[in-house]
């Protein structure tokens, strides 16, 4: 017998309709009117997609309390579906708050997680907008209402627990990017006799080409292309992603121990400057829309690419970035950066304090984000689990 079986003991499951437990209303009476939107204010405002909350309004009128009566979100555009438990203005119609009907019946909270099991995204083969109509006529199981209550409260314990982790991983990388910049700070440095050169005297600069994705294989080549730097790499690496065949390589720049891989181009201007020290033993290649930095004697690539991640290094990127959809810094403009450099000792002295910052923060083998991985992955399985019942969540 299986957990639910014992929650259950022998109790009859009623399905239902999600239509006939849930209301739907669109938040037309609550939409926000100004686009003024600072983080210093009280309120939200949610939209449609995956930014979710937009932004923060000073409206009073118009405002709804959540607070008191909590709603699930629902949106049509990608049928994600939010708890919210705090007042909000709305920027989209195209939210829907669904709410139950009837509380004794079926618990909001156990819809919310009810539906959190189904497939998420738009319907197979087809492109248009998933609309909540589509989710009206699907049967939802209501077991005893002492029973939603047990399963709502296993829920929320690990919902509670992922939350606390994830805060204290927020918490660890605000004390790693506190303690990064003031290793960092030009002044600090400059206190103490270093001196600043640009990135065209610290090293070689040499501005890559091709690299599709097409071109990706299996095996072969090791290859670093510029997308994956803000996707997928974190300061550095070892082993890459991504392959090329022998012969495609002979076209790529190529890639050596120590040297990193900065993105030159991106949709935004966070992205653009990002930076990977490439450690691996065998040659790589990279391509278009990034630069490789071959750096000097006078600096390392790992404490260059610590410094592309700090403000310092941003200040002076966004003055060299041009273009408005895609944000791109040249090799020549990025090349005039300036960069501190501390003797050889005191570089190896604050790479060696900001690798285990980023270990502790970054790494996905190591440390809290594989902690909190975990708790997900565990919490999917028994939410899974105590939301699984013996007839299939499809339309009745």
């Amino acid at each position: 017998m299986n957990y639910l079986d014992k929650l259950l003991q022998g109790a009859e499951v009623e399905w239902m309709p999600l239509g006939e437990v849930a209301d739907y209303e669109q938040p037309t009476k609550y939409l926000v009117k100004t686009n003024n939107y600072i983080d210093n204010f009280q309120t939200p405002v949610l939209t449609a997609g995956k930014t979710f909350i937009l932004g923060y309004t000073d409206e009073t009128d118009g405002i709804y309390k959540a607070s008191e009566n909590p709603v699930i979100i629902f949106d049509d555009f990608t049928t994600a579906n939010k708890w919210v438990d705090f007042d909000f203005k709305a920027k989209s119609s195209a939210m829907k708050m669904i709410t139950s009907k009837d509380e004794s019946k079926a618990l909001l909270k156990f819809i919310y997680y009810w539906l959190n099991t189904l497939p998420s995204g738009l319907v197979e083969g087809d492109h248009k907008r998933q609309w909540i109509s589509n989710y009206a006529n699907l049967s939802i199981p209501l077991p005893p209402l002492s029973v939603q209550k047990e399963i709502v409260r296993m829920l929320d314990s690990f919902t509670e627990l992922t939350a606390e982790l994830t805060a204290e991983l927020t918490a660890r990388k605000q004390q790693y990017e506190h303690y990064r910049d003031k290793l960092l700070n030009f002044n600090n440095l400059n206190g103490g006799g270093y001196k600043r050169l640009t990135m065209s005297e610290l090293g070689t600069l040499i501005r890559g080409n091709g690299l599709p994705k097409s071109d990706f294989t299996e095996t072969g080549v090791p290859a670093i292309h510029y997308g994956q730097i803000y996707t997928y790499y974190g300061t550095y690496t070892k082993n890459t992603k991504s392959f090329v065949s022998v012969e495609t390589a002979k076209k790529l720049r190529k890639v050596n121990y120590g040297d990193v891989v900065i993105t030159n181009t991106s949709e935004n201007i966070e992205d653009v400057g990002k930076a990977v020290v490439y450690l691996g033993e065998e040659e790589a290649v990279t391509g278009g829309h990034a630069t490789i930095f071959k750096p000097s004697k006078d600096i390392t690539g790992k404490f260059f690419t610590y410094f592309t991640q700090t403000e310092h290094f941003a200040v002076q990127k966004r003055k060299y970035a041009k273009g408005t959809k895609v944000i791109d810094v040249s090799a020549n403009d990025m090349a005039k950066i300036l960069i501190p450099v501390p003797s050889p000792e005191e570089q190896e002295r604050i790479v060696t304090i900001l690798d285990k910052f980023d270990i502790l923060t970054s790494s996905i083998s190591e440390g809290l984000p594989k902690e909190i991985e975990l708790r997900k992955k565990q919490y999917e399985y028994y939410r899974d689990l105590l939301l699984t019942f013996s007839k299939n969540n499809i339309e009745s």
